[in-house]
C-alpha cells in the first residue's frame, strides 16, 4: 500500500467535510466529484448554486449529493457574521464583516472555524495570501506556534523515497524562534505521512565550518527546537550533503544522530527552500505535494495556481487526514 492509498483508507467512509471555496473552477469540480464518488470525503463547494451546477454540467460532472453553498443566500449568515466579529475581537465592524464574508475564502474559513466542516482547500485561482490571510485571522495558529509554515512532501517512485521539505512557501526569513517552531511542526507533519522524522536544519555551514549571522541563526534555532521537542531527532547546522549522504555526514559531522540520514529538511529561509524543492522536482523527478500548511488550529491547504485535478484530489486527502490529528 503506497502513501496515498494508506491516507485514503484512514479517512474513507468517515464523512469528513472539506470546503472548496473555488466552486466554479473545473479542476476543483473534477476532484470534488471523484472524492465524493469514492466516498473519501464530503466536498462542500462555495459559489452561486446555479452557476456551480452549470459549470459542472458543461464539463460533464454530476454534482448529485455534493453540497453547494452560496454566501449570498446562506441561512446562517447572520450567525456567521456575529461569530466573525467576536473572533476578530472588535477589529472588524458588523458592516465590514458582512462584506468580508461574501468572499469565498473568508466564508469557507468560517465554516471550518464554526465546526461546520473539518478543513479547507483553496488556491487554484487565488494567491497564497488570499488563502492564508483568513486562516490566520480566524483559525489562527496553535498555542506555542507563532507562525504557520508551508511544507512539501517529496516523493519519487512507488514508496522508494519520501522526504519533507519546509518552509518553502510562507515565511520569507524566519528568525531563530520561528525556524525552531517550523522544525518541530515539520517533524509532526512527517509522522503523519509515515516518515521517521530525522530533522536537519540546513545551512551553508556544517558544525562551525563557516561563521556568519545566518549560521548563528540556524545554530540557535536547533538549540530551541531540541528544547521544544526533545522527543524528536533534530540536528543542525548541516549542509545538505552532510544531512543526506552518510559518508559525508560521518566526515563533516561525526557523532550527529541526523547527519547522513535526514528525512526532514528545514531550510533557513524561503528563498533556498523554494529553489531547493523545485530543483528536486525538475532535476530529480520528485513529485512535490503541497504546500501543506502547518501550525494552524484546523487544517487549511493552499494549492498552487498551476495545479491540476490530481493535485487537488491529493491535497484534499492530506487535509482530511490533518483533521484527524488536530
Amino acid at each position: 500500500m503506497d502513501m496515498f492509498e494508506s491516507l485514503t483508507q484512514n479517512i474513507k467512509g468517515k464523512k469528513i467535510k472539506v470546503v472548496f471555496p473555488e466552486g466554479l473552477e473545473p479542476r476543483i469540480l473534477g476532484a470534488a466529484v471523484r472524492l465524493k464518488s469514492e466516498d473519501v470525503i464530503e466536498p462542500v463547494l462555495i459559489g452561486n448554486v446555479e452557476a456551480v451546477h452549470l459549470a459542472a454540467k458543461e464539463r460533464g460532472f454530476d454534482l448529485n449529493g455534493i453540497e453547494v453553498l452560496d454566501p449570498k443566500a446562506y441561512d446562517g449568515f447572520d450567525d456567521m457574521v456575529e461569530a466573525f466579529v467576536d473572533r476578530r475581537n472588535g477589529k472588524v465592524t458588523e458592516e465590514k464583516a458582512r462584506e468580508l464574508l461574501l468572499d469565498e475564502n473568508y466564508f469557507g474559513t468560517m465554516l471550518v472555524y464554526m465546526g461546520l466542516a473539518e478543513g479547507l482547500v483553496s488556491g487554484a485561482i487565488h494567491s497564497t495570501g488570499d488563502t492564508v490571510r483568513p486562516a490566520l485571522q480566524i483559525i489562527k495558529t496553535k498555542p506555542g506556534v507563532s507562525r504557520t509554515s508551508g511544507a512539501f512532501i517529496m516523493l519519487r517512485g512507488r514508496e522508494q523515497e519520501k522526504y519533507l521539505f519546509s518552509d518553502c512557501a510562507i515565511n520569507i526569513n524566519p528568525n531563530a524562534q520561528e525556524l525552531a517552531e517550523i522544525a518541530v511542526e515539520s517533524a509532526k507533519t512527517a509522522e503523519m505521512f509515515g516518515i521517521e522524522p530525522n530533522v536537519a536544519l540546513l545551512s551553508f555551514s556544517t558544525k562551525g565550518s563557516a561563521a556568519s549571522d545566518e549560521v548563528t541563526k540556524v545554530v540557535e534555532a536547533t538549540r530551541i527546537a531540541k528544547e521544544l521537542a526533545p522527543q524528536y531527532n533534530i540536528d543542525g547546522e548541516l549542509q545538505f550533503d552532510a544531512a543526506f549522504v552518510d559518508s559525508v555526514g560521518k566526515q563533516k559531522a561525526p557523532g550527529s544522530t541526523v547527519a547522513g540520514k535526514a528525512t526532514v529538511f528545514v531550510f533557513p529561509e524561503i528563498q533556498s527552500g523554494n529553489i531547493g524543492y523545485k530543483i528536486a522536482q525538475r532535476f530529480g523527478a520528485f513529485e512535490a505535494i503541497g504546500p501543506i500548511l502547518q501550525g494552524l488550529n484546523k487544517p487549511v491547504s493552499d494549492l498552487s495556481r498551476g495545479c491540476n485535478e490530481e493535485d487537488v484530489y491529493k491535497l484534499a486527502i492530506i487535509t482530511a487526514n490533518q483533521a484527524l490529528i488536530d
